[in-house]
């Protein structure tokens, strides 16, 4: 997606470049540092936007607060040595579950993206006791949540360019900084849609997985691939459900299951606002590119792969604003919990009915027997 031209968004306000002062602009920043907005987990206002020092407290409370299904574990380091933490909501149980992974925020500008990470937990834990589709899903399924998996970057769009894409590593001796993180993972690596000059906000690194962020999540994935099911990896903007591939025209094995389960998402999405999403792989309703974690995942054998690209399609951009922050997460865990159904529903109501099929076939074959004698 291209950034806004023209504009910079700094702390709630469209500002033309160029426009006020450096000293309103840092005073605006750090009053923005200084708000103290809640207090505890029953006031966190889920509908707004928050730096990442807030975003560590949030997740060291939710972990304190729901100890009997949530716990916080420590992933990596970014390069600018900051820890990366994910939450893990699992149910207790004696049964083997498999994972389904989420992260948010690989691309820092794109803020609706560690909101709904937010917003999705919030719902699962709020929620769980007493709807029984999330319950049902616990009972089968862990949810592994990254919020915030660009960290260094995100940092930097609160406190000196609000429309940073790439992470804050150094190359060619401190010239450029950063590198898309997106497109640093093993996947057909830097041959299309992705360059190799560090100046570019497509710059794919040195080499597959150079970054410490991407290597701490793909040596994680890894470590997990047969038990993760489902991966999901949250961006804005564009409205779109994307699947393998990019680097290829070729569609993964399951391509056809793949559109059908995105195309029911995106309408239980449409259903809860009316907002339209487009559902494909990526080189064939977006561009081409390489790199990718959505790519990567599906490559190394995670059967369902998806990347979301949030609101909205160009008005805000990665600017949405905090008004629309709610609906949005409202329309996207719907869509959310249609894909987990679909999951739940492939690999343990079609296995239970299949084998009640089998019992009851047995069953009356076995009466149709008993009756002939």
């Amino acid at each position: 997606m291209k950034p806004l031209l023209g504009t910079l968004y700094l702390l709630g306000m469209l500002v033309p470049w160029g426009l006020g002062d450096a000293r309103s602009q840092a005073q605006h920043k750090q009053e923005a540092m200084d708000k103290t907005p809640w207090r505890n987990l029953e006031t966190y206002p889920y509908n707004r936007y928050h730096p990442m020092g807030e975003i560590y407290q949030w997740m060291s409370q939710i972990s304190e607060k729901y100890t009997e299904v949530v716990t916080q574990h420590f992933l990596g380091m970014t390069y600018e040595t900051r820890p990366m933490y994910y939450l893990k909501i699992s149910l207790p149980s004696n049964n083997h579950k498999k994972i389904i992974w989420m992260d948010c925020g690989i691309h820092a500008r794109e803020w609706i993206a560690p909101a709904f990470c937010q917003w999705f937990v919030k719902e699962i834990l709020q929620n769980y006791k007493d709807n029984s589709k999330i319950r049902r899903f616990l009972t089968k399924l862990d949810f592994y949540v990254l919020p915030v998996f660009n960290i260094d970057g995100y940092i930097y769009t609160w406190t000196t360019d609000r429309l940073w894409r790439k992470s804050r590593s150094s190359h060619d001796n401190g010239k450029c900084f950063g590198t898309d993180l997106n497109r640093n993972f093993n996947a057909s690596w830097c041959s299309i849609g992705a360059s190799k000059n560090c100046q570019d906000l497509t710059f794919c690194g040195t080499g597959p997985v150079s970054e410490p962020e991407t290597k701490a999540v793909a040596s994680f994935i890894e470590k997990k691939k047969e038990d993760i099911v489902c991966f999901l990896t949250m961006h804005s903007y564009g409205q779109l459900i994307l699947l393998p591939y990019g680097y290829t025209k070729n569609k993964a094995s399951n391509h056809e299951e793949l559109i059908q389960v995105g195309q029911k998402a995106a309408t239980a999405l449409k259903a809860k606002h009316g907002t339209n999403y487009k559902v494909g792989s990526s080189v064939d309703i977006l561009y081409a590119t390489s790199g990718s974690s959505r790519d990567w995942a599906r490559d190394i054998g995670i059967p369902f792969s998806y990347t979301f690209e949030l609101r909205d399609n160009g008005t805000y951009g990665f600017v949405l604003p905090e008004a629309q922050i709610q609906a949005t997460c409202e329309e996207s865990m719907a869509a959310v919990l249609s894909v987990l159904g679909d999951v739940y529903e492939k690999y343990w109501y079609s296995n239970s009915a299949g084998k009640r099929t089998s019992a009851t076939i047995v069953l009356s074959l076995f009466v149709s027997f008993v009756h002939l004698l």
